[in-house]
């Protein structure tokens, strides 16, 4: 099952059933699934889903990786939180903007108390549409920081841009179904007692990378070939 789209073809049966081909694909689950368990230790799953990112972008068979690089995948995942982090920060300071004009307005009268709920109403507005934009945003600049490595990719707008534009609507065809796995995976959780929820959000987060490595390998584009001039017959005397 695929759906095409202007710029590529996004696979989305190969995404649901890429990590049922791997040979370890159980212990590797399950040790994702209790890592998930942990807090804090947890974050390597985001280190681990991104290096199987990079892996689908760059076409290796089985992505999924082993579990030999914990410190790393636990660096990359906790990088990955703070860039989220400082994404949020408008949203932190609106809020905050918020709570403060809420409080003048109790010690105000009715009037004040009227332009001061009118401009709280405004300010969640602001909040909510800035949220819709960075839960669309984020995603490509993960798949940056994914094929780069360093930090700084998480702010490299241009190339983030480029992901989403390359293909806009295989990009959002990625972002509602990773939405569905996660629903699936919730589902079949509750399903398994919650405690299986652990494991299918695993696999869920492993679908969307997935999805998103296979936008980031289309935009891979070999250097195109040079042109062989023909030899003149009288060089070749």
């Amino acid at each position: 099952m695929g759906c095409n789209q202007q710029g590529g073809h996004v696979d989305i049966g190969k995404s649901f059933g890429y990590v049922f081909e791997d040979d370890k694909w159980v212990t590797k689950v399950l040790i994702g699934g209790l890592v998930s368990l942990i807090p804090i230790v947890n974050l390597a799953v985001i280190g681990y889903a991104l290096r199987t990112l990079k892996n689908v972008a760059e076409g290796q068979e089985r992505p999924l990786p082993e579990w030999d690089d914990f410190g790393t995948f636990f660096v990359k995942g906790l990088l990955a939180v703070v860039a989220v982090l400082i994404y949020s920060i408008p949203v932190i300071l609106l809020s905050a903007l918020g709570g403060i004009i809420s409080g003048i307005a109790s010690s105000g009268g009715q009037d004040v108390s009227g332009a001061a709920g009118l401009c709280v109403a405004s300010l969640s507005c602001l909040s909510v549409l800035y949220a819709i934009v960075l839960a669309l945003w984020l995603p490509a600049t993960a798949v940056e920081y994914a094929m780069a490595g360093d930090f700084g990719a998480f702010f490299r707008f241009g190339e983030a841009w480029g992901l989403i534009s390359h293909n806009l609507g295989g990009y959002i065809v990625a972002l509602v179904i990773a939405w569905l796995a996660s629903m699936i995976a919730g589902l079949v959780g509750a399903v398994l007692c919650l405690v299986g929820t652990l494991f299918t959000s695993f696999w869920a987060t492993l679908v969307a990378v997935h999805l998103l490595g296979q936008l980031r390998r289309e935009t891979i584009v070999a250097p195109p070939a040079v042109p062989i001039e023909p030899t003149r017959p009288d060089a070749a005397l």
